[in-house]
């Protein structure tokens, strides 16, 4: 028989399973290019709330091998002003010579200390915090600059999206009993007609602030000046008590959001493009925006 005759009677499946016999494997040393830091920033101010903000270096993608689980921590040098937190080969470099100040609506310019700490409501980390809580109201225009002594500035600006109410949280059972029974839930709201709105919807248990057991990013493309009805599968159990947020977001942050699920889902996927973050800010990496929400509670009875 023919090689050509081979082929077309093992097929293309038939072929790579005999390749796959084969002892093919080499390895191969990919010199990677040499990465440059840049700063990434975190910032979402409140009504209400004293601002906080994090700021951390950016760093390479693969870690480095140590050998080791135990924690590191490195210390600030005159030449490498940052604070270096490792574990499992990856390090987490914090700036120590950064400069954080916020532009309120009026014009009058609040520096965010350097005091890190970690927030009692949503147990996240931050480096900087202010001294008052905000005041804002719609339309208005916060702007940030950070900046370190080594020429990294970060730029941004965020305007305070209107308020969205919830119209309605309801909930309904499959109607299985037993350890099979589970709920829905469907919260609704109206979009206004005038303008394009995006929004992120956030379900969690009451018991649970920080798991995130749904999240939905959502544009008004299919119902711009409708009222929205967002449903789930039946997944929740009876007896819970959950609280929807709806989130009324700027296109950037929206874009932003949209861009961070993308590279989420690119990650570790050989088939996938890569996924650049499309960041809020200007020099740098990251968000600043303004959260405003609406949130409402349900027990699962």
């Amino acid at each position: 028989m023919s090689i050509k005759q081979l082929f077309a009677t093992i097929g293309l499946g038939g072929l790579l399973l005999t390749l796959a016999g084969c002892n093919l494997e080499k390895e191969v040393d990919v010199v990677l290019p040499a990465y440059t830091p840049e700063l990434v920033v975190e910032c979402y101010l409140q009504a209400g709330q004293v601002p906080r903000l994090t700021v951390v270096e950016s760093g390479a993608y693969l870690p480095t091998a140590t050998g080791t689980d135990q924690p590191t921590i490195t210390l600030p040098t005159a030449t490498t002003p940052t604070l270096g937190i490792g574990i499992n080969g990856i390090t987490i470099q914090v700036p120590v010579n950064v400069t954080v100040r916020l532009t309120l609506p009026n014009g009058q310019v609040v520096p965010l200390l350097f005091a890190p700490g970690i927030d009692p409501a949503t147990r996240k980390v931050f480096t900087h915090i202010g001294t008052a809580p905000l005041a804002m109201q719609p339309g208005q225009r916060f702007a940030l600059d950070v900046r370190d002594t080594r020429n990294h500035h970060v730029t941004g600006t965020a305007i305070v999206p209107s308020f969205i109410p919830i119209d309605t949280v309801r909930y309904e059972f499959n109607g299985v009993s037993g350890p099979d029974r589970r709920a829905n839930i469907l919260t609704r709201w109206t979009d206004p007609a005038a303008t394009a709105d995006y929004y992120y919807l956030l379900l969690n248990k009451i018991s649970e602030p920080n798991d995130e057991i749904g999240d939905y990013l959502l544009n008004d493309q299919l119902f711009n000046g409708q009222t929205y009805t967002a449903p789930t599968t039946y997944r929740f159990m009876p007896g819970d008590t959950m609280v929807a947020t709806l989130y009324h977001l700027e296109q950037a942050h929206y874009n932003f959001q949209q861009s961070v699920l993308g590279a989420v889902s690119a990650n570790g996927n050989p088939f996938a493009q890569p996924a650049r973050i499309r960041s809020t800010v200007q020099g740098g990496l990251g968000v600043f925006a303004v959260l405003v929400a609406d949130r409402r509670t349900v027990i699962l009875r």
